[in-house]
């Protein structure tokens, strides 16, 4: 089973038991974290595709530790010019651990309940009044020869 949420801006696919780094979380380590925007759920080849979103689907994680991703150096340069910039960068990220993908599925009474909204009237359309047309016909005059 497998589901595809949307973390922090980002879509991953999760699994049960899975660890996942996402962009840092405002969350204290060792707590556990609820995502409500799953996308899409494979529960054994049975796929469940929400629009946009799967409603009462959740997904847990619980915060393993917060630290900081590797190195990145970024290097601008302009040839012939003497233009140089070179400039690091250390993203803040948060260690997960999927421990639950609950998929509630929608019962009958609560659809049920749903489509029985009250339907609007349909309004009602006006009588096109038909204008007919008078066409005069012209007359050409037939030159003699």
């Amino acid at each position: 089973m497998y589901a595809i949420v949307e973390i922090a801006g980002q879509q991953f696919k999760v699994e049960k038991d899975q660890q996942i780094f996402v962009h840092r979380l405002e969350v204290k380590e060792g707590s556990k974290v609820d995502f409500e925007k799953v996308l899409l759920i494979d529960n054994g080849g049975k796929v469940n595709v929400g629009a946009p979103v799967i409603k009462g689907a959740t997904v847990t994680a619980k915060v393993l530790e917060h630290l900081k991703g590797d190195k990145v150096i970024v290097f601008k340069k302009k040839r012939r010019k003497g233009y140089r910039v070179k400039n690091g960068h250390r993203q803040y990220l948060s260690k997960l651990e999927i421990v639950k993908i609950n998929e509630k599925t929608v019962s009958k009474a609560t659809k049920k309940k749903s489509e029985t909204k009250p339907e609007l009237k349909p309004k009602t359309a006006k009588k096109a009044t038909v204008k007919k047309k008078t066409t005069t016909k012209k007359t050409t005059a037939k030159k003699a020869e």
